[in-house]
């Protein structure tokens, strides 16, 4: 009898554990729905493949340099309402405070000068997401951001559940909390592209046009002259175009004459990239920086 119980109770167990494993396959992956991934370069140094834009809902995000060799010691919590780091972390802040102190004063705080160097971010800022973790206990995102002052930031942030694993819904109300996907610029034409909307009136200047009138012909036209010259020799076809091209300095607007429209659009705090079949633009400033 002791045997069946401790099957039964195998079984039970083994059939709960399961449960839970489709739970968090089904909110990891209308997280990632939700929140596309983007894949950074190896070194972190770059972005190989943009995925969507994240904005921060709520202050006091700390990150670090993507090129800090001790992982991420201040990685992040969220939980009633606001962010919070260990304690080893906010040490490391009062150092940095303590270290920007004695700069001011002349006098050097012992061992202010290894405080970690850190980034805090706030409402409205934006940056990627890197991978999604969906855990027995909550979720865990990876964020990668753009270069400020030529240094990229990273960090990791946890939100707990509020008990079992939630029904995917209710987990992305739990992040969108903390982060809202920017919105798009794929579909929109800034330009203006001249097309007629259904149902809409002709411009005014094909309203204005006449219909053309026909061509009078002169009654001598019917009969060609015997000895009329031969027919004029068509000149040679002009040689192709140049295929249009690219230049470091130029504007959006010129890109965008000269390309087309982008595939798609990523609309950063100090760049934007418009992405081609081939080709990658970086603008900086409203002027093209790179091109790849």
């Amino acid at each position: 009898m002791r045997s069946i119980a401790v099957l039964s109770l195998i079984g039970i167990l083994s059939s709960a554990s399961s449960a839970v494993a489709q739970d968090k396959a089904a909110v990891q992956k209308k997280l990632e729905s939700e929140y596309a991934l983007t894949k950074p370069t190896a070194d972190q140094s770059d972005i190989v493949t943009a995925g969507a834009v994240l904005v921060l809902q709520k202050d006091n995000l700390l990150m670090v340099p993507t090129t800090t060799s001790t992982g991420n010691p201040c990685a992040n919590t969220y939980r009633d309402g606001k962010f919070t780091q260990s304690g080893a972390c906010r040490a490391n802040e009062k150092f940095k405070k303590f270290g920007a102190l004695g700069s001011l004063t002349g006098h050097a705080i012992p061992g202010a000068d290894k405080a970690q160097a850190t980034r805090t971010y706030v409402t409205g800022e934006k940056f990627w997401v890197t991978k999604i973790d969906v855990r027995d206990n909550g979720i865990v995102m990876d964020f990668f951001t753009d270069a400020v002052s030529d240094v990229r930031y990273k960090t990791t942030l946890t939100i707990p559940f509020k008990g079992s694993v939630p029904p995917p819904d209710d987990a992305v109300k739990l992040v969108a909390e903390v982060l809202k996907v920017a919105p798009s610029d794929d579909n929109k034409d800034a330009k203006g592209n001249g097309q007629q909307e259904k149902g809409g009136a002709q411009p005014a200047a094909a309203q204005a046009a006449p219909p053309a009138a026909p061509a009078e012909q002169p009654a001598a036209a019917a009969a060609a002259p015997a000895d009329a010259a031969p027919a004029a020799i068509e000149p040679p076809p002009p040689p192709p175009a140049d295929p249009p091209t690219v230049k470091l300095g130029q504007t959006p607007d010129e890109v965008v004459a000269a390309l087309g429209q982008p595939v798609k659009m990523a609309k950063l705090p100090t760049k934007e990239i418009y992405y081609y079949k081939d080709l990658k633009v970086t603008f900086v400033n409203g002027k093209v920086k790179d091109i790849q």
